[in-house]
């Protein structure tokens, strides 16, 4: 699905969107540093589960520090590239045509003193859940900062299209010191609605109407 985002090159006024460089990896856990250099990846590294079950595991992030300790991350995973991003992520939902936005902290900024001097890898339990919120937070303004409305709106129409997809949300991190570069971290189809502001009178409106538009097309013919 971020492959997706890839494949629109989406560059405009109101700010450009990539993803981070990444890798998938399925089976051997050897391989994983001969597969880093090939692709070209710096570190740090994130390292995500690739299931999806809602347990603990696969909401646990981990930041791999050097190239030595790869081989202790357990697959299948997907490796992306750590993207400072002032330790404040975007959880954009999108509900048909309506979108929400709410702030959630995210792994802190990492300089690269840090990465010489730290080893190993460390491990973050469900970075960016609901309790995590950062909405009310004494932020700085040019991390607080949400992503310009027409940039979301553009976004979420693009993949709607692309993907097939009505109900989701994306993961969007702004790049430390940058104020229009944004990167999509992870998409998530059918997320839990229950964290999203208003989502009540947001879903019934969708799905009101969904049932309206089905409607309009049997009496039409």
């Amino acid at each position: 699905m971020l492959q997706a985002v890839a494949d629109m090159q989406l560059s405009e006024s109101y700010g450009r969107v990539d993803v981070p460089k990444q890798l998938v990896i399925k089976k051997d856990a050897s391989t994983i540093s001969d597969g880093v250099v090939k692709v070209g990846l710096n570190l740090p590294l994130v390292a995500k589960p690739l299931v999806a079950d809602g347990s603990e595991k696969s909401h646990q992030l981990s930041l791999a520090y050097d190239k030595y300790s790869l081989q202790k991350l357990e697959p299948p995973l997907v490796l992306q590239e750590f993207v400072n991003h002032g330790g404040v992520m975007f959880k954009v939902f999108i509900v048909g045509e309506a979108i929400k936005v709410v702030r959630r902290f995210s792994l802190p900024n990492v300089c690269m003193r840090e990465v010489l001097k730290n080893a190993g890898i460390h491990r973050f339990p469900r970075v960016s859940h609901a309790a995590a919120s950062a909405d009310d937070a004494d932020l700085d303004p040019h991390v607080a900062e949400l992503p310009p409305r027409p940039l979301l709106e553009r976004l979420a129409k693009e993949l709607r299209r692309r993907l097939g997809l009505r109900l989701f949300n994306l993961d969007i991190i702004r790049e430390y010191g940058t104020r229009d570069q944004y990167y999509v971290i992870d998409i998530n189809y059918f997320p839990g609605y229950g964290k999203m502001p208003e989502y009540e009178h947001i879903f019934t409106d969708f799905l009101l109407g969904l049932m309206q538009s089905k409607y309009k097309k049997r009496t039409t013919y």
